[in-house]
């Protein structure tokens, strides 16, 4: 059988594999921990992620708007022990402390840098790459841009999509005519549409749940 992006997204909507998650999917969307979020679940699981974040919570730094923030730490390894959790907790402290200080430096506060910031501007910092620009313009900024990774390419594999770059594997999902969003999702922005998209992907692929599953007559 042969499916697009806009069949996918019909038969994963149908699933409900979001019920009783975050309205974004991602906990804390439109939020800064989103920005630290994408840093800490790079090479490592979602479970060990949530910890770091609530170590950071609870410490009063996961900000951008005092003197305790992360953008005003003196020493790196001040959040060593607080993200450990994650792995690779040296350069994640480095690399989430020079951003914090990036994104204070050239725009000042959170809400203007969620306005400002391009996709170049975010890959030129170190430690960021298609995906983690791409989380962050999504879930943290609100941009109508799709995440796409591993689970998404494995999928698209199995539905006989064999696809080599990030850029062909997201251009296949974000091809889907707006009228047919819009019969989908009336009343959702874009941009919510993207990260609930890419969240059932995950969630599916999460489950073990078998590719047949998308492929039966709905």
């Amino acid at each position: 059988m042969d499916i697009n992006s806009i069949e996918l997204l019909t038969r994963l909507k149908n699933l409900d594999l979001l019920k009783g998650l975050h309205q974004w999917w991602w906990e804390g969307a439109l939020g800064f921990e989103v920005v630290v979020g994408a840093i800490l679940t790079q090479n490592t699981k979602w479970e060990k992620v949530k910890i770091s974040l609530a170590n950071l919570k609870g410490s009063g730094i996961l900000t951008l708007s005092d003197d305790t923030s992360l953008h005003n730490l003196a020493k790196i390894d001040s959040i060593e022990n607080l993200i450990a959790p994650s792995g690779l907790y040296r350069q994640k402290s480095a690399r989430i402390i020079a951003l914090a200080r990036a994104i204070v430096e050239d725009f000042g506060d959170f809400a203007s840098f969620q306005q400002g910031v391009s996709r170049k501007w975010l890959l030129e910092r170190k430690g960021i790459g298609f995906e983690s620009a791409d989380s962050i313009l999504n879930y943290a900024c609100g941009r109508e841009i799709m995440v796409v990774d591993s689970y998404s390419a494995r999928l698209l594999a199995g539905l006989g999509w064999e696809m080599e770059s990030y850029e062909d594997v997201q251009r296949w999902f974000m091809d889907m005519p707006y009228k047919e969003i819009a019969r989908l999702y009336p009343a959702m922005p874009l941009a919510q549409v993207y990260a609930r998209y890419h969240g059932k992907i995950v969630e599916f692929s999460k489950k073990k749940l078998p590719i047949q599953t998308l492929m039966e007559e709905q």
